[in-house]
């Protein structure tokens, strides 16, 4: 995968200022340093929500320096610019830099709560930049520059200023960021805050609607991501009690949600974005897995961190993609690609190790501030509080309330047996009779999460939840109920049990076809992997070919454009074809010349695996009508040798296997053994 160069992003607090070059010339590094200058003072008109007093400051010092450098000249006759005018302003750059990102993350509206916590070390950011500008200046000749006595009067103001003035935490934010451990101390000792309390420290960061709040919860959880990765891990557990602390302001201090701040923050903007990706482009190019820490080296392709390195540790100092000789085996860690791949993994199920970091399960043990018992006590005390509002609370209340575990539930393991713990289920069920859409939607969605725990599946069961939800998975309100009822029955088929009472249960399988026919795209994966976990037990089957899923699914193979949903497409088939009949119901659907055309046409490597799994189950069970077929077709031999180089250790052995198949027939039609008449025409497929 090649990528460029701008998909790096910053880590909040970190300053990657880079040092101008020697070769630079006086006016282009005097100009940049000037327009640097001018960037930081725009930022007097910003919301600062922490530091305000320090941020002012500093921005007022360099706004008198810039006064400084705007008047900068040369006494007559000078044609030479002093190697120590170069160092000087070299170095007053390279601080610019530093100041403008620590600016930028003074008034970032999703990190108010982590600049608090920070704002010991954002001060001693302040007092170290602006000292290091008293030693830039300095050194800075300034005799050696033409400027008037009343301009170099204020250099020598700024100088004395950036010398002495403190830039001490201030007593304001010292205060605030007491009351929030005081709270966390509340919730160890199983305490619920008053919501006055609550209210003053979000007063004090300008947080005064859900989603301003919601967005300080997706960015400390994305920080603990990020911070997991570090060898430390030293804030990680601090931050995730910060996030704790937000999510429990958000479900409990504010009544009304913004819809649209709503509706991205459960992922359906992230949802839209994986169609125009190819899922394969997150695989490592070395070990075709998903990638768990990506990282680009020097040619500007992506592999895994541990592959790329056991490539380099067997001394291969190349490009494994394009084996161009590298003149330094360094990387850089691609965290875009990397949050791209845990929201994927997140959207369609799929194990990520990179995001362990991220949840409570992990069991996080790190030395710095934060208390986890603190936590866990809250999302205790928030779970109660929730489930109370799903039985007692108005209608507005429940609906929230189901959306707040809809969206505590998405991601975190140890929120979804607090909540199951809590008694979350038998209301949620009753909410899915609601005549209120939007209730519905939230209800399913969040019993579709708490599904994915294995404690969850069998108090579902138990309170007759298989048939309500095949109930929602028919007749859903809305389109999005029903996709979500689909993916709940997906992790209730992991229970062999329950795979067997809902492939029983009349409308279910007829409702899974419906929806791969007529649903979103979203609603045709859910329905996909559904039908896949069912086919697991081999009494479905029978049940799935009569309700015409084959000619199903090679109408949605003709008509689907994204690659994870043909695979998912192929998966199903390649199950059914386990089973002669399955085989039969595949071969006399006419798909004999769109798996040839998948195989030699896709991009995805799953896909082709699939393709050859399906090719291997018709050569057994249908051998006579598919094996001259296909030795007929020149280039599958092509096709299949390619996946013993280039596919998965699996793919190779079933390619191996029917390779063996073919070359079997070939000696045995060369040595005059007979083979029954062909009918071409059963093979035949108008597009």
């Amino acid at each position: 995968m090649t990528i460029s160069s701008d998909v790096f992003t910053r880590r909040v607090l970190n300053f990657p200022a880079i040092r101008p070059c020697e070769a630079v010339s006086f006016s282009s590094l005097l100009s940049s340093l000037i327009r640097l200058g001018n960037q930081i003072c725009e930022y007097k008109s910003r919301n600062f929500f922490v530091n305000k007093k320090n941020a002012r400051n500093s921005i007022r010092l360099i706004e008198n320096l810039l006064i400084v450098l705007e008047n900068f000249g040369f006494p007559d006759g000078v044609s030479e610019i002093s190697s120590s005018v170069i160092l000087g302003l070299s170095e007053l750059h390279f601080i610019f830099q530093k100041v403008r990102f620590l600016l930028e993350d003074c008034t970032r509206d999703d990190a108010r709560l982590w600049m608090l916590a920070k704002s010991d070390f954002v001060s001693t950011q302040f007092r170290v930049f602006m000292k290091a500008m008293w030693v830039a200046l300095d050194v800075l000749p300034l005799e050696k520059i033409d400027i008037c006595d009343e301009v170099k009067e204020v250099a020598e103001f700024v100088k004395m200023q950036a010398m002495k003035m403190d830039f001490e935490i201030e007593v304001e934010d010292q205060r605030a960021m007491r009351k929030v451990f005081w709270i966390l101390d509340d919730f160890e000792g199983g305490i619920n805050p008053e919501p006055s309390d609550l209210r003053k420290v979000l007063d004090y960061l300008g947080i005064i609607n859900w989603g301003e709040c919601n967005k300080e919860v997706k960015f400390l959880d994305c920080e603990i991501g990020l911070e997991w990765q570090t060898s430390k891990k030293r804030d990680v557990q601090l931050l995730y009690s910060l996030m704790v602390f937000m999510i429990f302001c958000r479900c409990t201090l504010f009544e009304a949600i913004d819809r649209a701040v709503g509706r991205q923050s459960d992922g359906g903007c992230e949802s839209e974005i994986f169609r125009f990706l190819n899922a394969d482009d997150f695989r490592c190019p070395i070990t075709l897995e998903f990638m768990n820490d990506p990282v680009t080296i020097s040619t500007g392709h992506t592999y895994d961190r541990s592959s790329i390195l056991k490539w380099f540790s067997a001394g291969n100092p190349t490009c494994p993609k394009t084996g161009k000789r590298l003149t330094s085996t360094d990387f850089v860690p691609n965290l875009a690609l990397k949050q791209l791949i845990q929201k994927y993994c997140s959207e369609n199920g799929i194990p990520f190790a990179g995001s362990v970091g991220r949840t409570r399960d992990m069991k996080i043990k790190v030395n710095a501030g934060g208390n986890m018992a603190a936590a866990d006590k809250a999302l205790n005390m928030l779970a109660n509080f929730l489930v109370g509002r799903l039985v007692n609370g108005s209608g507005s209340e429940t609906n929230k309330a189901a959306y707040e575990i809809r969206l505590l539930t998405k991601t975190s393991i140890f929120n979804r047996s607090c909540l199951v713990e809590a008694g979350a289920i038998p209301p949620l069920l009753d909410l899915l009779f609601s005549c209120d859409s939007s209730v519905q939607e939230n209800a399913i969605a969040a019993l579709l999460n708490l599904s994915k725990f294995s404690g969850s599946r069998r108090m579902i069961a138990e309170n007759g939840g298989l048939l309500i939800i095949v109930d929602v998975l028919k007749q859903g309100l809305k389109m999005e109920a029903r996709q979500h009822a689909a993916g709940a029955l997906f992790y209730l088929a992991s229970v062999e049990d329950y795979r067997i009472i809902i492939g029983e249960i009349p409308e279910a399988i007829s409702a899974l076809l419906e929806l791969l026919r007529d649903g979103t795209d979203r609603g045709k994966k859910n329905a996909l992997v559904t039908l896949f976990g069912l086919l697991v037990y081999p009494g479905n089957h029978g049940r799935v070919l009569e309700a015409g899923l084959v000619p199903l699914l090679i109408d949605q193979l003709r008509s689907l454009e994204r690659e994870d949903l043909i695979t998912d497409a192929l998966a199903v088939l390649a199950s059914l074809a386990d089973k002669p009949e399955g085989t039969t119901a595949i071969l006399s659907a006419g798909t004999l010349p769109m798996i040839l055309e998948v195989l030699g046409s896709s991009n995805s490597s799953t896909s082709r695996e699939h393709c050859v799994s399906l090719l291997l189950a018709l050569c057994i069970h249908e051998r006579s009508d598919v094996v001259p077929v296909l030795v007929k077709n020149t280039s599958l031999m092509g096709m299949l040798y390619s996946q013993l180089t280039d596919g998965t250790c699996r793919a190779s052995k079933k390619a191996s296997s029917l390779i063996k198949i073919l070359h079997t027939f070939n000696e045995k039609s060369s040595f005059g053994f007979s083979t029954p008449a062909l009918h071409q025409e059963r093979f035949i497929h108008v597009w």
